[in-house]
């Protein structure tokens, strides 16, 4: 690295050594590509630092204001593309100090009065996880809004309910996508309850020790929006907790979408033909003309690996290291930074996609009437008539099984082949044997009747309004 290079791209901590750092290392642990993305936050950071510092009488006034209107320029430049970051420069606080020094001159250095790298990370970290958990939260919103007005719907239509795989018992549709609804909003409960750990200021906690200079870190949090301020100035810069717990919130997520996904994929296939997707979110084979694919449920299906990656590369950095802050921490925000924007536009696509699908009603109405879901509702006819369920159950079997041989359906058996596997059953078992009945016939809270999936529906316009 030549005198000029060296000196246009000065690293904040060079100050004791005696010839430069080598280009090669410096390339490897340059981190400006990634934490150019903290800009905004790094600099919202440092006039809050610096508004302090000047009313604390740290730093004169009017030094504190030409920092701070250096800084405001630096950002317009950084936004506009008028300021590239340079690798050179090592990471993006290095950028702004050495671009404000060009600005201002040596008053620049001023602005790290009483602030490490450390708790500067810390801070810009945690603006950027507010914003983040506000964004997803939005996501989050919208999808249940898409979610309810399906369930409102269709709370009157009816679709096969599943387990292992296998058709279980018809179920209004509206309680299909309630299920969804309870999962995302379980989501942001997550990510308000996570929003309280994050919402605490670490600046004043300097290297990990703290600092002699009188500061205000109150006063700092105050000025960051900050509610709370750091217990231990050791635990303020060597935590990465919150960052832990957003990618793991990120990861369930994800899950909840992935196994969504998978609905969508195979209801909307031909051997399943429950639903349609919009052509304008799916797409077609380069070769075989009459494809039409659900490659954007099957991309955020596969984005969740991803993100799992993620939770996992962030745990394993973390796993081994001594208090307080190490530089291996630097590594915690590509994992940070790819789940949440994974995440993000994965809700987003997948909301939309999910808005221009369409249920095929007429079909699933008339596969659930013909279809062997309705065996349960004939064991629970019997458990009414006086017959434990445990031989009921055992009826009903040979029931299934002569529906399957005759290849009638089990609402068109015959009445004499029905008493002839149990005298218990009478004519009126033909009440039974709709979907609409089975559906209509569900006591339990939260069930799949139509007069539970309208409460359903209250339940979870409460839930909407009130996040």
């Amino acid at each position: 690295m030549d005198e000029k290079k060296n000196s246009t791209h000065e690293l904040l901590w060079q100050s004791r050594f005696s010839e430069p750092f080598d280009r090669e290392a410096l390339l490897f642990s340059s981190s400006v590509h990634v934490d150019r993305k903290l800009y905004k936050e790094d600099i919202e950071g440092s006039i809050a630092h610096v508004t302090m510092l000047s009313e604390e009488a740290i730093i004169p006034v009017e030094e504190a204001r030409l920092i701070i209107e250096g800084l405001e320029e630096i950002e317009e430049e950084i936004s506009s593309g008028a300021l590239e970051p340079q690798w050179e420069d090592e990471d993006i606080h290095t950028v702004i100090e050495n671009r404000l020094k060009e600005k201002i001159g040596p008053i620049a250095g001023k602005i790290h009065s009483g602030r490490s790298r450390n708790d500067q990370v810390a801070t810009d970290t945690r603006l950027y996880l507010r914003k983040a958990i506000n964004d997803l939260t939005g996501s989050l919103d919208s999808i249940k809004e898409v979610l309810l007005e399906k369930a409102e719907l269709h709370s009157k239509d009816i679709i096969f309910g599943y387990t292992h795989l296998q058709r279980a018992q018809p179920i209004a549709a509206g309680h299909y996508y309630l299920a969804w609804f309870n999962m995302f909003h379980r989501d942001q409960q997550r990510l308000t309850d996570l929003f309280g750990r994050v919402n605490i200021s670490p600046l004043g906690a300097a290297a990990f020790a703290g600092s002699t200079l009188p500061l205000n870190p109150r006063r700092s949090a105050d000025l960051l929006g900050f509610p709370a301020i750091f217990d231990n100035s050791i635990d303020a810069v060597s935590d990465r907790d919150s960052i832990i717990e957003f990618i793991s919130a990120c990861s369930i997520i994800m899950m909840h979408l992935s196994r969504f996904a998978e609905d969508i994929i195979l209801w909307s296939s031909y051997e399943f033909g429950y639903l349609e997707i919009s052509d304008a979110f799916s797409t077609g084979s380069s070769i075989m003309p009459q494809k039409k694919n659900a490659d954007l449920a099957e991309l955020v299906r596969g984005k969740t690996g991803r993100v799992y990656g993620d939770l996992m590369a962030i745990l394993t950095v973390m796993k081994g290291l001594p208090l307080s802050y190490n530089r291996d921490m630097q590594e915690d925000k590509p994992p940070l930074f790819d789940a949440s924007e994974a995440t993000v536009s994965s809700l987003k696509i997948f909301t939309k996609m999910l808005r221009n699908t369409r249920l095929k009603t007429d079909r699933l109405k008339e596969l659930t009437r013909k279809d062997l879901s309705l065996a349960t509702e004939i064991a629970e006819y019997l458990v009414k008539k006086g017959l434990p369920f445990r031989d009921a159950h055992r009826v009903t079997g040979k029931i299934v099984t002569l529906s399957i041989s005759l290849s009638i359906p089990l609402p068109e058996l015959p009445l004499e082949k029905l008493r002839e596997i149990s005298e218990l059953i009478g004519s009126d078992i033909y009440d039974s044997l709709t979907p609409e009945a089975s559906i209509s016939a569900k006591k339990t809270s939260g069930s799949a009747s139509f007069e539970s999936v309208q409460q359903q529906i209250e339940t979870a316009k409460t839930k909407l309004r009130g996040h």
